[in-house]
């Protein structure tokens, strides 16, 4: 299985966004591998639920590990992420959500062709859909992560 690297301590994730994603996020700390190193939640925005926001950061942050800051040849595109459990925490230091969330992912020139395929095949007699989807299925990635975040400025 591929290894990906944490992301760098960043002074400021939110501008790393901002310039990057052109999301405004009221955001800070790091980018949550542990409680100690959280991603730091300073308000929500309106009408975005916090599981919400949680699952755009932890895609934002895939993203980053998968692709950005990937060589052309290693990249990955059709990046998910799918929550599958969360815990609260709740310290001295404050309140967190610790959520894991399955990743899948396929290599960014093997995505490409299979959209194109299915783009150019669906719909032909000659197309077989089942098998389309059982070869991208085989040729996708799955990795689990956990993503830290500090919730109590939202509470």
């Amino acid at each position: 299985m591929a290894a990906f690297k944490k992301l760098q301590e960043n002074n400021n994730i939110q501008e790393l966004i901002k310039a990057t994603f052109d999301a405004d996020l009221a955001l800070a700390g790091s980018w949550g591998y542990t409680k100690e190193k959280a991603t730091i939640i300073e308000s929500l925005q309106e009408a975005m639920p916090l599981s919400q926001l949680e699952h755009m950061v932890t895609s934002i942050r895939a993203y980053l590990e998968m692709n950005i800051t990937q060589e052309q040849e290693n990249r990955y595109g059709g990046i998910n992420a799918n929550e599958r459990a969360r815990e609260e925490i709740r310290s001295k230091e404050g309140i967190f959500n610790k959520v894991t969330y399955e990743i899948t992912a396929m290599k960014e020139d093997l995505y490409t062709a299979f959209i194109k395929e299915y783009k150019e095949g669906y719909g032909k007699e000659e197309f077989d859909l089942n098998e389309h989807f059982k070869r991208r299925k085989e040729a996708t990635l799955t990795r689990e992560i956990v993503h830290y975040f500090e919730v109590s400025r939202t509470q």
